[in-house]
């Protein structure tokens, strides 16, 4: 098949590196890419937002299936012009994209299709915002409604941090036009898990879970980023939740959704919270997610492409989706300063060695090629892999594997995984 995978993170990498891997050889593209996915696939200069740029490309070299790494495109209508001329493409429609593009729009199909998720409200304009606020206090969650890059959300402790989010979002516009409105949530208590799903418009295949590492130190602590490390499976989601999951979070959104005339085909991700009342959703992605296509597709047993398009035929089945025994751990290498300022074109070296290591996997995020050298191109730089029988053996590797790479002012943190080593523990006295 001729695949053309568009984007250029570590997810896309991943995408390729497994795409790759399949039974079946494959003519790989990919746009922009990096310097990981350079290796795997022929890259095109083009950019992931320029949808009328990979429509031109695609017309003329007819692709038989087009994968959708980041959300932007998505949202912005890359499916429906490939669909309209006649191209194949796994990923959601513009209208069904929504589900991440508009946090308001999200929470709306949550509500109404009676999936289990925290009390809102939504805001216009900052002084109402603010009103809300000194009635309630805290703690609250903030989240700009539009697409910010996974930066647009503010757990706010007190009445104090949840102004200024609002002075971030209204006022100062760090958000620009993805802060034109808001939502007020309740603080919910309890562990993040990721649960990814295959959908096909009416048929649901769930992928093994995964947590994700969203603060950039450790013990949780600072900003928000786009991820700092994530592990699959993710013990806290016990063989007991995944029927509630299922049907009480995917088969009703999908529900909603198609009783509102949108059809759902690719990958919709929850992210869920598991308190004591059960899992309740933070959020919904209308795409792979990021770190967690690193620890998922690496323990994926079985071809990838037959798997994606049959989401796109609408012929998918629980049967396609096999699994390794493995766990899998990611740790993301980050730049110095990220996730704010950060500095590019850092030499990196000792990926070779890295590689070379045994069940260890490099995948780039932000890299480049300058001068014949691998530089750092973006603040979430690489996300060192490996395999293990467990947590524990996997953690391990991963972190080993980190010795061998180096570039000016990494940054990366040395818990990844500590937390489902913990529970293992716990479950096993």
């Amino acid at each position: 098949m001729k695949i053309l995978v568009v984007g250029s993170g570590g997810r896309e990498h991943a995408i390729i590196w497994k795409l790759s891997r399949d039974s079946v050889k494959h003519e790989l593209y990919c746009a922009p890419g990096n310097a990981g996915t350079t290796g795997l696939s022929t890259t095109l200069d083009i950019a992931a937002e320029d949808i009328n740029g990979l429509l031109k490309w695609a017309q003329a070299n007819r692709p038989d299936l087009t994968v959708v790494g980041p959300e932007v495109p998505l949202c912005e209508g890359l499916t429906d012009l490939f669909q309209a001329a006649g191209l194949k493409v796994f990923g959601p429609s513009k209208a069904a994209a929504q589900i991440e593009g508009s946090k308001i729009f999200s929470k709306d199909v949550m509500v109404k299709g009676g999936v289990p998720t925290a009390f809102s409200e939504k805001f216009d304009d900052a002084d109402t915002a603010i009103m809300y606020i000194k009635g309630k206090g805290g703690p609250v969650v903030i989240k700009a409604d539009g697409l910010a890059a996974g930066k647009g959300v503010y757990v706010c402790a007190d009445e104090k941090s949840a102004l200024n989010a609002i002075d971030d979002i209204f006022v100062k516009k760090v958000f620009g036009s993805a802060g034109t409105r808001a939502i007020i949530e309740e603080c919910l208590i309890g562990q993040e898990a990721s649960i990814l799903a295959l959908v096909d418009g009416r048929n649901v295949v769930m992928l093994s879970s995964a947590q994700d590492h969203k603060r950039v130190f450790n013990n949780d602590e600072g900003p928000n980023t786009g991820g700092m490390g994530a592990y699959s499976p993710a013990p806290i989601v016990t063989d007991s939740l995944w029927p509630f999951i299922r049907e009480e979070v995917f088969e009703r959104t999908l529900a909603e959704l198609r009783r509102r005339g949108i059809e759902y085909k690719g990958v919709l991700y929850a992210g869920l919270m598991l308190t004591e009342k059960g899992p309740m959703v933070l959020e919904f992605n209308c795409r792979f997610g990021d770190p967690e296509t690193q620890v998922i597709l690496p323990r994926l047993d079985c071809d990838l492409a037959p798997v994606l398009m049959a989401c796109v035929d609408g012929v998918l089945r629980d049967e396609m989706v096999k699994w390794r025994k493995d766990v899998c751990v990611t740790v993301v290498m980050a730049s110095g300063g990220y996730p704010d300022k950060y500095e590019k074109g850092k030499v990196i070296t000792g990926l070779a060695e890295a590689g070379k290591l045994q069940d260890v996997i490099v995948f780039h995020a932000g890299t480049g090629l300058c001068n014949g050298n691998v530089v750092t191109s973006g603040g979430r730089v690489l996300g060192v892999t490996a395999l293990g029988a467990d947590h524990a053996s996997a953690r391990s590797k991963a972190y080993k594997a980190l010795t061998y790479i180096a570039y000016d002012q990494a940054q990366y943190r040395s818990d990844i995984a500590n937390r489902a080593i913990k529970f293992g523990r716990e479950m096993s006295r």
